[in-house]
């Protein structure tokens, strides 16, 4: 079981970010959401911030990221300082500038959907 930090998590079952919380429960992974303005995703209190997690010294293996890069690059710092060992960019919040810094802090970054990944047991 990996324990995800998903990013832009939302509580709306319209939106992907809301479907991958989900399905990482389904699939056995411990989801945590991260939104500054959510209280609750599917029954789980929200981080307000990546640096949050940082504080409450969560231990992270993937943060899954559903948010634009100008608020991804906001997080650099925590997301290094996280140390998980992998970001994975979703369609739509690719950020190359992040993803290089995350690299060079030995921080595997992939560029995929996660839904996907879990279908097709690639996650």
């Amino acid at each position: 079981m990996e324990v995800v930090a998903v990013l832009g998590a939302s509580s709306d079952p319209t939106r992907y970010s809301f479907k991958a919380m989900k399905m990482l429960e389904e699939y056995g992974h411990k989801a945590i959401p991260v939104h500054p303005r959510e209280e609750k995703v599917l029954g789980h209190a929200v981080y307000k911030d990546i640096g949050a997690l940082v504080k409450a010294s969560e231990k992270i293996d993937t943060i899954t990221v559903y948010v634009n890069s100008a608020i991804s690059q906001k997080y650099e710092a925590d997301i290094i300082a996280l140390k998980p060992k992998r970001v994975i960019f979703n369609p739509g919040a690719e950020n190359p500038a992040l993803e290089m810094s995350l690299k060079k802090a030995g921080i595997k970054v992939e560029d995929a959907c996660t839904l996907v990944l879990l279908r097709t047991d690639q996650y």
